[in-house]
């Protein structure tokens, strides 16, 4: 292929050489000096250093190489998106390296010659879209992700407080992607659900529990113009997709191949499991460039909250606890701590097993006890074991049983409704048979589950005790009362235990029981977490 230019102004000497460099001397015809240059569409951004050198002389196509330049500058000005199993494919018939180098040096883009493109991170093709439109370049968006053409009609029904159209509008702001941190019971699956009919583009909603799907699918209808039928669920025994679909984090884990280019909104319940190593890979392949991660508590222990700030865009919005209840948003609370005492031969187990663990760990923390034991550390391993066998002891202490069963004599004749919560099994049989009242533990079957939880909310059950798995997400908006019988010294299990309780009702004082071993490391973590509310 060849382009044909003239010039008709005079050229001198040092000027015509210049230009016989850049392209061949044909003749002169109605005063012009006419030349033409061999050019492959392939060089697109050896064409744009060419017009920018004829710009300085003057030079004019003629009609037939006009139409050829214009038509490889509109193609060299566009971006095709398209998607893949690694991630946004982005190719250009121009160099993109230098538009990119930022997102590259950050491991968010690498460059693909199988596709002689660029494999972009789903969470980051907002941010690189971005860019390319500011350097004047033109989206071709053939994912339908980014520019949704199925749109929905959905209408939302509810009314929302004003942080939660604080919340809403920080998450627009940041390009629909980001991190709403509320405490428990402060409705952030209603925030979510607003923020799903902002955008009205096809959302997968990934939960932790089959109870929580159910949960959502039900403030769906409750909540917005939708039905059942217009809701997929997506989990073990049923794998529905539909325009907006609910699955449990495993499932999605496990059919990633299936959904990772279906959805352009995904909204991650209980968004600090994220970082975990199965979920983190949904958030890495889900093809979706908007994200909402939901989370009471965003911050981890473990410090992998950054890691959980990347893969969804960071904490756009977040209240505290005492913030909502000042404005008088949530039911106000009291933490009452408990202190026991052990029993003579729990004591003198417990001396044991401290003075052993002494020795073993050296001084050591337990975050440095875990490093070294993951290193082949034998006497790290054994000091974390004597620490498992302290926190049992002190956990399943028979005055902190005793005690709890006094409390729920006492508030059940109040008229309350109580929940207790506890990490060991064996320590929930133990109560729930004395009570005799329902134990929801990890191995309840999930139709049992949903049947006490069910029950539990009609009021036919004033009591019940949970394991861990009634930690996340459960709704049980009447329960007044809770006890802590034990459990880690985590904040985010902390507060998630709390928000149980705090359901917004008009004049409803919550009150959690925390019975610690006095004297112990529980009593020092009881401290610590009262400090941090």
């Amino acid at each position: 292929m060849y382009l044909r230019f003239k010039i008709c102004r005079w050229l001198d000497k040092d000027e015509f050489k210049d230009l016989v460099r850049l392209a061949s001397y044909i003749g002169r015809r109605d005063g012009c000096s006419w030349f033409e240059i061999s050019f492959s569409n392939s060089h697109v951004d050896k064409l744009l250093d060419l017009l920018d050198s004829l710009k300085t002389f003057g030079a004019e196509f003629d009609q037939r190489s006009k139409q050829i330049v214009d038509k490889l500058l509109a193609e060299a000005n566009t971006v095709e998106i398209d998607a893949s199993t690694s991630g946004f494919l982005v190719r250009s018939r121009r160099l993109l390296l230098d538009y990119l180098s930022t997102f590259r040096a950050k491991g968010l883009v690498r460059y693909s010659r199988n596709y002689r493109g660029f494999i972009v991170k789903p969470y980051a093709i907002v941010d690189v879209i971005d860019r390319l439109q500011r350097e004047g370049f033109k989206v071709k968006d053939n994912t339908g992700l980014l520019y949704s053409k199925k749109t929905l009609n959905i209408v939302f029904n509810g009314k929302l407080r004003s942080y939660q159209e604080e919340a809403i509008n920080a998450w627009r702001e940041n390009r629909y992607r980001g991190v709403i941190a509320l405490p428990t019971g402060s409705g952030k699956t209603i925030v979510a659900l607003a923020a799903m009919v902002t955008l009205s583009v096809p959302t997968l909603i990934v939960v932790y529990t089959r109870e929580q799907l159910n949960e959502w699918a039900e403030k769906i209808v409750k909540f917005t113009n939708l039905d059942k039928n217009n809701i997929g669920l997506f989990y073990s025994e049923q794998k529905s997709i539909k325009l907006i679909t609910i699955a449990t984090y495993q499932s999605a884990f496990r059919n990633i191949d299936i959904l990772f280019d279906k959805f352009s909104l995904l909204i991650v319940d209980e968004a600090h499991h994220l970082p975990a190593e199965k979920f983190r890979a949904i958030a890495e392949s889900i093809l979706a460039p908007y994200r909402l991660g939901l989370s009471a508590t965003p911050y981890r222990e473990d410090g992998r909250h950054e890691e959980l700030f990347r893969l969804v865009g960071g904490v756009v919005y977040e209240r505290s606890l005492s913030e909502l209840l000042e404005e008088g948003f949530i039911a106000s609370f009291e933490i009452v701590p408990v202190l026991v005492q052990l029993e003579r031969k729990e004591f003198e187990e417990y001396k044991k097993l401290k003075k052993k663990f002494i020795v073993m760990a050296r001084g050591r923390k337990v975050d440095e006890l875990v490093k070294a034991a993951s290193a082949g550390d034998d006497s790290a391993k054994q000091a974390l074991q004597l620490l498992s066998r302290i926190r049992r002891v002190l956990a399943l202490s028979k005055s902190k049983v005793e005690k709890a069963r006094r409390i729920v004599e006492n508030e059940l004749a109040k008229g309350s409704k109580i929940i207790i919560f506890t990490q060991y099994v064996d320590q929930a049989e133990t109560i729930g048979k004395e009570l005799g009242i329902p134990v929801v533990t990890g191995k309840t079957e999930k139709h049992k589950r949903r049947i006490i939880f069910e029950l539990y909310k009609r009021g036919r059950f004033r009591a019940i005790v949970l394991t861990t798995v009634g930690d996340e997400g459960i709704d049980i908006p009447d329960a007044n009362v809770g006890i802590v019988l034990s459990g880690t010294s985590s904040r985010r299990q902390f507060i998630q235990r709390l928000g149980r309780l705090l359901r917004p009702q008009p004049g409803k004082v919550a009150k959690l029981y925390y019975i610690a071993v006095k004297g112990t490391q529980e009593e020092t973590a009881l401290k610590k977490l009262l400090n941090s509310i």
